[in-house]
């Protein structure tokens, strides 16, 4: 899912074989209809992270300070 997540931010078209991931999701959701919701979240909190070391990103410039410290 974060990769989904990244490939949107960066307007990649991603490669992936779709049918047999949300197969996968669907077994899962079988056991527990709330995964899908923490995966999200984790997966979203994942794609921030790395998104903010985009050259330029005003999110990474910010922390740079921070990281030298």
């Amino acid at each position: 899912m974060t990769g989904a997540f990244v490939c949107a931010a960066l307007s990649i078209v991603p490669t992936v074989r779709h049918a047999d991931y949300l197969a996968s999701w669907l077994e899962v959701l079988r056991e527990d209809n709330r995964a899908i919701i923490r995966a999200a979240s984790a997966a979203s909190k994942a794609a921030d992270y790395l998104l903010a070391f985009r050259a330029g990103d005003p999110a990474t410039e910010a922390a740079e300070p921070a990281l030298a410290a």
